[in-house]
């Protein structure tokens, strides 16, 4: 990897790392796992507090994630696996591991933004990609260009809450072919003209990278995975960047807490933790940042015949 490179990655800022380690709260010897480790800096500022290298697992599905964390973890026994975080939670169930600290910040890297050629964000030049993990076939260029116009307005309305879906669907249809982000984002302008504080085009690409990666199924379907892989006493920290996310995981923490004799969890936080001033300073993209946590209280047990 180049020396260009090995600044790059040392750039990168994880978001709300002071009250992930407050609320992780992680101790010498205990076992973390890391489902969206990325670029590591949430891995790096826990484990050497754990100082446990070899319990700690470090899951990414961006190749790219998993080259700089091998990079940053060089020469030192930790488990890294390039998988998505359900298919990576079902394995380690499937394994029986069980863990004390879970964190799993959710969303797209800041790298990933700066990085024109994955597409994320609309800047002159962008592909439309959007793949997080790049093996994979389907990429927003595909869905904008291939999918019906009902079947885009569905998309746009369920995961980018876009007021004018069918508006902007139509336009799509009849712009194809779509060849790169800035020629996306160019449409989005035009259903939305005037000033906004917020670019006309962000909920579009929330929608098709949320589509793309298949990011809320995967997080629906992993949530109570997360509780079994806790230990007794184990904590579960969790990152979201839009409301979809935070209501799944708000959800979740509200099914398995409570005051009942079989809650399985209780909230650290009661409602989201979000950037002070000073972080939004240093990291502005932090902005947007929700942290949940809780703490497991009981071992899930069979209900009595």
């Amino acid at each position: 990897m180049t020396h260009q490179n090995q600044n790059k990655y040392k750039q990168h800022v994880p978001v709300l790392l002071e009250p992930v380690l407050k609320y992780l709260d992680p101790s010498s010897g205990e076992s973390y796992l890391d489902l969206t480790a990325g670029y590591g800096g949430h891995a790096k500022a826990i484990v050497e507090r754990t100082g446990s290298l070899t319990r700690a697992v470090l899951v990414d599905r961006d190749q790219e994630a998993v080259e700089a964390l091998r990079q940053l973890f060089a020469s030192k026994e930790i488990e890294i696996r390039h998988e998505d975080f359900l298919n990576a939670s079902l394995e380690l169930a499937a394994e029986g591991r069980c863990f004390d600290l879970i964190l799993a910040d959710l969303g797209v890297s800041s790298l990933h933004l700066d990085k024109i050629s994955r597409g994320f964000s609309w800047v002159e030049g962008g592909s439309l990609d959007m793949r997080m993990d790049q093996s994979q076939v389907l990429t927003a260029a595909t869905i904008v260009n291939t999918y019906s116009e009902a079947r885009l307005a569905d998309i746009l309305t369920r995961y980018g809450e876009e007021p004018k879906a069918k508006q902007m669907a139509r336009a799509i249809v009849n712009e194809r072919p779509i060849t790169s982000s800035e020629q996306l984002a160019a449409i989005a302008k035009r259903a939305w003209p005037g000033h906004s504080r917020v670019h006309p085009a962000t909920r579009t690409f929330q929608a098709l990278r949320i589509a793309v990666n298949d990011e809320l199924a995967q997080l629906e379907k992993a949530l109570p995975i997360w509780l079994e892989l806790l230990n007794p006493g184990g904590r579960l920290a969790i990152i979201s960047f839009h409301s979809l996310e935070d209501r799944l995981v708000k959800k979740a923490f509200s099914e398995a807490a409570g005051n009942r004799y079989d809650a399985e969890l209780q909230l650290l936080t009661k409602r989201p933790v979000t950037a002070d001033r000073t972080e939004l300073v240093h990291n502005p993209r932090a902005r947007s940042a929700k942290l949940r946590a809780a703490v497991k209280t009981k071992i899930r047990e069979r209900e009595m015949p």
